[in-house]
């Protein structure tokens, strides 16, 4: 693959500064109702902030080809409604209490409006991206919305049980890199891609929401509460095994795989302290086979758009990787 100019956050930022401002302004716009509970829990979640990643892959996706129509500024918005949507439902499901270093809506409106309020924003998201008129891009987002509630019912039955590597994975795609796949694609969709070029961003897509979410679990183990707005290994309190404790637990000794069972068990570290597992997977090695893999999704990522023209916007996707790879939250 060529090595064309560098491009960093900010000079990407500067390319889809305005589109992300509108597209901020639609989400604002698309998430007004009638009904009050459902507007103030809205306005609550989005000024909760986020990277808002997805978005701006649509936009890059569809800039790739040029493409100048307000579609991309529409479904923007739509994906980042879906993706909103899903954080409601999975705060709800995992009785979290915070979000982003904020209270989670759930403990702000409790359970049954945030439940009603997260439906109310997927069916929104399809009521918006109707006015496309593009059957391949409601098709697209179907399928999208079936394989996340999918994954999320095969997390909850995989719950406070080891998994192999292989189910781990296939969750994260549903969970997380399905979602990064299919905005690379209705980007490429809005730009009239052939379908080799929508083929290869959505690999592009997949492969980096697949890094994506394996280092947010590697974050999770290790970063501070102040950085990750959450309590510090919340996955492993709620009984979700990530791919460094897979690694650990397929290595370590019998003592060592009791103290994991423990905590997912009893879903707390009572008699077992985050300091103690932490030095379990640091001895075997676990953190560092993660981040490795995630390497490893970051460069597929970019070899897959390796066959498209050097421009400003090829060396932002080519940039995004390794973003994800070093980020600290």
């Amino acid at each position: 693959m060529s090595a064309p100019a560098a491009i960093n956050g900010k000079e990407i930022f500067d390319l889809l500064r305005e589109d992300l401002v509108a597209i901020e302004d639609e989400f604002g716009r698309d998430t007004i109702s009638n009904v009050q509970a459902i507007t103030e829990i809205g306005a609550y979640l989005r000024a909760g902030g986020g990277k808002r990643i997805r978005p701006a892959l649509l936009l890059l996706a569809a800039k790739l080809f040029d493409y100048q129509g307000h579609g991309a500024v529409r479904l923007g918005a739509v994906v980042e409604i879906i993706h909103t949507a899903t954080l409601v439902h999975d705060d709800i499901i995992d009785e979290a209490k915070t979000r982003r270093g904020r209270a989670a809506a759930n403990t702000q409106w409790g359970n049954s409006k945030c439940v009603l309020a997260g439906d109310w924003l997927y069916m929104q998201a399809f009521k918006i991206a109707v006015e496309e008129r593009n059957f391949r891009i409601l098709d697209t987002l179907i399928e999208l919305t079936q394989k996340m509630v999918e994954g999320e019912l095969l997390q909850m039955e995989k719950l406070g049980r080891f998994i192999t590597l292989q189910e781990h994975f296939d969750l994260i795609y549903r969970k997380t890199a399905c979602l990064f796949s299919v905005c690379m694609r209705l980007g490429a969709i809005l730009g009239g891609a052939t379908a080799e070029q929508e083929a290869a961003l959505g690999r592009y897509g997949h492969d980096l929401g697949m890094a994506f979410q394996i280092v947010d679990d590697v974050l999770d183990l290790t970063a501070s509460e102040e950085i990750l707005g959450k309590p510090v290994a919340s996955d492993l309190r709620e009984g979700k095994v990530t791919m460094s404790v897979i690694h650990t637990l397929e290595r370590c000794t019998a003592s060592e795989r009791t103290k994991i069972e423990t905590i997912l068990r009893e879903r707390s570290f009572n008699g077992v302290t985050h300091a103690h597992i932490l030095e379990i997977l640091q001895r075997y090695g676990s953190l560092e086979a993660a981040t490795a893999r995630a390497a490893q999704y970051a460069e597929s990522a970019q070899r897959s758009i390796c066959t498209f023209s050097d421009s400003e916007i090829k060396r932002a996707l080519l940039w995004a990787p390794e973003f994800v790879v070093a980020r600290e939250k």
